[in-house]
């Protein structure tokens, strides 16, 4: 089943059970306008509660995968408030509660595997975007820049959270202190893109990856997803209560009860998300 829908800087479809957002302002290098990055919000908000959604793939169209936040959006676009020093004091902080930080939560949060194709520069939200996606394949023209302190500014939209995580607090730093543009090649040796491909074949790798997570057992991925997150936050006591509450629930799925029966039957699972 193929549903498609079409938003200014944000195209929706779904194909095979999966969900393609790709944000689509090549002349912006696809910086996210405030509203493309709350019916972004929307989409994966969204994908969470549909059944016929069980995987998600991001990406962009032209030479970039997200440039970062629009800050020349018009006056009341929400992200501009972060270069107008003129505003109340507290309405940076709330802006980017309710931007920024809440567009990294639902990709963290979205129940569905989330796959990042970057196929071009992924520089400041945009790289925070990419890396807080389950899995990240890159073109070999990606690159991913840490902006920010080419502006004076300090890193938002979670990057303090995730790159340490997934690079180490030494690395991080230098990524953000220097704010120079790391190739694809080096984010994959650095852990931080899982896969480098031909720019040419970064569509289809994606489409196959989504499609094996699609056929796969859902609610498992998504309380894998949820445990693997929480797993640096907490001690192991947290996280070996956490592992058995989510075993108990997902043992009730009927996806658990068709993987336990197809290897007793010596044959392959047929998962339906269920």
């Amino acid at each position: 089943m193929t549903r498609e829908t079409g938003a200014v800087g944000v195209r929706r479809e779904v194909r095979g059970q999966v969900l393609h957002l790709t944000l689509d302002r090549p002349e912006a290098l696809n910086a996210l306008a405030p509203a493309d990055r709350d019916r972004l919000i929307a989409h994966l908000d969204g994908a969470c509660a549909d059944p016929d959604v069980r995987a998600v793939v991001l990406t962009g169209t032209g030479r970039g995968f997200c440039a970062g936040a629009d800050l020349r959006a018009g006056a009341g676009g929400g992200d501009r408030v972060a270069v107008d020093v003129a505003r109340a004091a507290g309405d940076v902080a709330r802006m980017l509660r309710l931007g920024a930080q809440r567009l990294i939560a639902a990709v963290l949060d979205c129940e569905k595997p989330v796959i990042a194709a970057v196929n071009g520069v992924a520089a400041g939200l945009g790289a925070h975007l990419a890396f807080a996606c389950d899995l990240v394949l890159a073109g070999e023209s990606a690159r991913f820049v840490e902006v920010f302190a080419r502006r004076g500014l300090v890193p938002d939209g979670g990057g303090a959270y995730l790159l340490p995580r997934l690079v180490g607090q030494r690395r991080a730093k230098e990524l953000m202190f220097f704010a120079d543009a790391l190739p694809a090649a080096d984010a994959e040796r650095l852990g931080l893109v899982n896969r480098v491909v031909p720019d040419g074949e970064l569509a289809a790798t994606a489409g196959a990856w989504a499609a094996r997570l699609a056929a796969g057992p859902t609610r498992a991925l998504a309380l894998t997803k949820q445990l693997v997150n929480a797993s640096l936050d907490g001690d192991r006591a947290a996280a070996f209560a956490a592992e058995a509450a989510a075993q108990e629930v997902n043992m009730t799925t009927a996806d658990a009860r068709e993987g336990v029966a197809a290897f007793v039957e010596r044959r392959e699972p047929k998962f339906t998300g269920r």
